[in-house]
């Protein structure tokens, strides 16, 4: 039966010929404005100072709220549409952009550090408005066809991706396309996809999180086990440790669970970082 917000056939079309669709109507403004305040407050009982990265990531096994969102239907509809009802969350990142700031995301491919194969979508939802001035993300259309591209580490200044990987190499102009999102609107992009985002250049911050969707079939290239969550359908498989929901621990379990998944989590990036640099 076809759901509110299930991709239509022409949808799934454009996903799979350009490797990303956008946009893709979810929260009203009203509700993203509320989403901003709860990222916003759970910053503020932060050290001061910069954030440290595991409070940027994974916080859907920490934060209630962040878990509504990342299971919201809305969401889970669209992703169902792309990659099945057995649905994983493998990760989730917030990529925050200050304003008038040099911050960017080189041109570079979701899949290169992530160990899993080409069935992970993500989501990118906009919790303040990610317009071209702002820096919304870009993708080379198609480019998902190319397969994974030779990056570099550690070569972008004021990179918003923890290992600065970036694709040397030029793209067409007329084969880029701007995928600029509403605060509440999501992008969906495939995990071989070209894409980046330039600086922020507006008054505001640019505020989005990416949610790094699997299919429970999906098996992850690493050595070590790794943690997901469940978030719709079922696991059959067990190719994972399933994570508890925060809306069932208690704050000072859900910060032990969320310490523990991101401990486990950059482990398993850390590995396929030194595959890459082996591999170069």
């Amino acid at each position: 039966m076809k759901t509110e917000n299930e991709l239509t056939g022409l949808q799934v079309e454009a996903f799979w010929r350009d490797g990303f669709y956008a946009p893709v109507d979810a929260f009203s403004v009203p509700e993203a404005d509320a989403m901003r305040s709860k990222l916003e407050a759970f910053e503020a009982t932060l050290p001061a100072g910069p954030v440290a990265p595991m409070f940027r990531r994974r916080l859907h096994v920490m934060l209630p709220w962040m878990r509504d969102i990342a299971e919201d239907p809305r969401m889970l509809d669209a992703i169902e549409s792309l990659i099945g009802p057995d649905i994983l969350i493998f990760t989730s990142t917030f990529f925050i952009k200050e304003p008038r700031t040099p911050t960017v995301a080189a041109w570079h491919q979701d899949a290169i550090y992530l160990g899993l194969n080409h069935e992970h979508v993500s989501a990118w939802v906009a919790f303040s408005d990610a317009s071209l001035s702002a820096g919304c993300l870009r993708f080379v259309r198609g480019s998902q066809e190319r397969g994974l591209m030779k990056h570099t580490n550690q070569v972008v200044s004021n990179s918003l991706n923890v290992a600065s990987q970036a694709i040397a190499a030029d793209f067409a102009p007329e084969t880029i396309s701007a995928a600029p999102l509403r605060r509440g609107q999501f992008s969906l992009h495939h995990t071989m996809v070209i894409h980046e985002s330039a600086p922020n250049q507006t008054n505001d911050r640019r505020i989005g999180v990416g949610i790094s969707y699997i299919p429970t079939r999906t098996k992850h290239r690493g050595t070590m086990r790794l943690p997901a969550t469940l978030v719709r359908g079922q696991d059959r498989y067990g190719h994972y440790d399933l994570e508890p929901d925060p809306r069932d621990l208690t704050p000072e379990e859900a910060r032990v669970a969320h310490a523990t998944a991101f401990e486990r989590y950059r482990q398993g990036y850390d590995e396929q970082m030194r595959i890459v640099a082996s591999n170069a």
